[in-house]
C-alpha cells in the first residue's frame, strides 16, 4: 500500500470523506508528480486523458493562451483539483490551458481510472458538479465584469473619439480661415510695383505664421510723388494682422489728405489710440518719394532706419533721431528727414526680423551682416536684390524655425 500517497489523498477536500477502503483504492491508482515553476501541462485544445489534484504550490488556469484575447480564469491551489472537463467532453479536448505558477506536487489519474472512481462512489460526480457550478458561476461573473469594463473602455474610446473628431474640424476650419485671412492680407499688399521713369522698385514681405503683422505699400499721389510705407506690428499672428490691416488703412487714407509724412503718422495715430484697447502698437517709417527732385521726405515712428547705398558702394546710415511708435502716446515724438538719391543710389528699408533671424545656433544675422550683404547684392534689378538678400537670410536661418515677420523694401535711382 502506498502510505505516503493515501496521506497525500486524505489531504484533498474531495476525497477527504471517503472510506479507508476507498481511500485504499485510490491510493493504488493515483501517481504523485512534481513540477517545476514554468512548467505547461497541457494546452487549450490538446487530447486530454489525465485528471489532478492539487497537494501543494499552484497552476494558473489560462483560456486563449497567448493571443490578444489571452485570460486567466482561475488559479486552482492545495485541496483542488482540475483537468476532469476533457474526462467529461465526448472528443476529450483540454478546454484551457495549464501552467505551473510555483513549484507543485499533484496527484494525478488516468481517464480509466476515473471512471471506475465514479462508478465505485458515483456521490464524488456530484460534488464534482457543485465545484464546477461554484467556477462557472465565478467565470460568469468575471467575464460580466470584464464585458462592463470593456464596455466601459469603448465608451470612453467612443468619446475620445469624438472628441478627436471635433478637434479636427475645429482645426480644419480655422485653418481655412486663416487661409481666408491670408488671402484678404496678402491683397491688401501692393500687387505690383510702382513704375516710374528714373526709378526701380522692390519688395518682399515672409510672415512667420500664416498672417502677421509686417506691412508694406506704395501709394500714389499728386505731383508724381510716391508714398512709400514699411511697419512692424508688435504682435504676430492674428492680433497682429488685424492690427496691421487697420494701421494699413488709416495710412492710405492719412496719405492722401496730407504731402507731410508726420502729419499723416500723427493724424493715423490718433485713430489707433481710440481703437486700441489691446495696447498693442506699430512701428512705422512712412516716406514721400518725389520722382521729379528724386528726394525721398520721411517720417519714423520707432522703426528702423533706413540704409542709403551710395551709387559707389558706400553705406550712409541717417542720423538717429527720437521716433516713438503709433498707438501708444497721444502725440508720438517722430523723426524727420530727407534723403536726395543721386543716379545709382538705393534705399533700403526692412523690419527688425531681418536682423533678428537666428540661426541653429541662436546667433542673431545682425544689423552689420545686413548691411554688408546688401553693399554686396546691388547688381540686377532691385527685386531681384530683395530676393538674392532674402536668399542669404534663409542660408544663415538653415533648419531653425523663423519667430518674426521678414519685410524688404527698397528704391534705386536709375542711372
Amino acid at each position: 500500500m502506498k502510505t505516503g500517497v493515501t496521506s497525500l489523498i486524505r489531504q484533498v477536500p474531495l476525497f477527504a470523506g471517503l472510506p479507508s477502503a476507498e481511500i485504499d483504492f485510490l491510493a493504488s491508482i493515483l501517481h504523485e508528480v512534481e513540477f517545476s515553476a514554468g512548467t505547461l501541462l497541457f494546452r487549450e485544445g490538446d487530447p486530454g486523458d489525465r485528471f489532478y489534484a492539487v497537494v501543494d504550490g499552484e497552476v494558473e488556469v489560462v483560456k486563449a493562451m497567448g493571443t490578444p484575447d489571452e485570460r486567466n480564469i482561475g488559479i486552482r491551489e492545495a485541496g483542488e483539483f482540475f483537468g476532469e472537463m476533457s474526462l467529461f467532453e465526448p472528443d476529450g479536448r483540454r478546454t484551457a490551458s495549464v501552467l505551473v505558477r510555483s513549484p507543485a506536487r499533484l496527484l494525478e489519474m488516468g481517464r480509466a481510472d476515473f471512471d471506475l472512481l465514479l462508478q465505485h462512489r458515483p456521490t464524488l460526480a456530484y460534488e464534482m458538479v457543485r465545484v464546477l457550478s461554484l467556477r462557472l458561476n465565478q467565470s460568469h461573473n468575471t467575464t460580466i465584469a470584464d464585458l462592463r469594463e470593456k464596455n466601459r473602455q469603448l465608451a470612453q474610446a467612443y468619446e475620445e473619439l469624438k472628441a478627436a473628431q471635433t478637434q479636427i474640424v475645429e482645426k480644419e476650419r480655422l485653418e481655412k480661415e486663416l487661409e481666408t485671412a491670408r488671402w484678404i492680407q496678402q491683397s491688401m499688399l501692393p500687387r505690383t510695383l510702382p513704375s516710374r521713369p528714373g526709378f526701380d522698385f522692390g519688395a518682399l514681405l515672409v510672415p512667420a505664421r500664416a498672417v502677421g503683422g509686417d506691412l508694406f505699400d506704395f501709394i500714389p499721389l499728386a505731383n508724381d510723388q510716391i508714398g512709400v510705407v514699411i511697419g512692424d506690428v508688435s504682435d504676430k499672428g492674428v492680433p497682429a494682422a488685424i492690427f496691421m490691416a487697420l494701421t494699413y488703412s488709416l495710412l492710405r487714407a492719412e496719405a492722401i489728405r496730407s504731402s507731410s509724412p508726420a502729419h499723416v503718422l500723427q493724424a493715423a495715430n490718433r485713430h489707433l489710440l481710440g481703437m486700441n484697447k489691446a495696447g498693442m502698437f506699430v512701428t512705422v517709417l512712412y516716406g514721400v518719394l518725389d520722382c521729379p527732385d528724386n528726394h525721398f521726405t520721411y517720417a519714423r515712428a520707432g522703426h528702423e532706419l533706413p540704409l542709403h547705398l551710395t551709387r559707389s558702394g558706400d553705406l550712409v546710415v541717417p542720423a538717429l533721431g527720437l521716433g516713438q511708435p503709433l498707438g501708444l502716446f497721444d502725440a508720438p515724438a517722430l523723426d524727420e528727414q530727407s534723403v536726395a538719391l543721386e543716379p545709382g543710389d538705393m534705399l533700403l528699408m526692412y523690419t527688425d526680423g531681418a536682423t533678428d533671424l537666428l540661426n541653429t545656433q541662436g546667433q542673431r544675422f545682425g544689423p552689420q551682416r545686413l548691411e554688408d550683404v546688401a553693399r554686396a547684392s546691388r547688381g540686377g534689378s532691385v527685386q531681384a536684390f530683395c530676393d538674392r538678400l532674402w536668399d542669404v537670410l534663409v542660408g544663415h536661418q538653415g533648419s531653425s524655425v523663423q519667430f518674426d515677420d521678414v519685410t524688404l523694401v527698397a528704391i534705386r535711382a536709375e542711372e
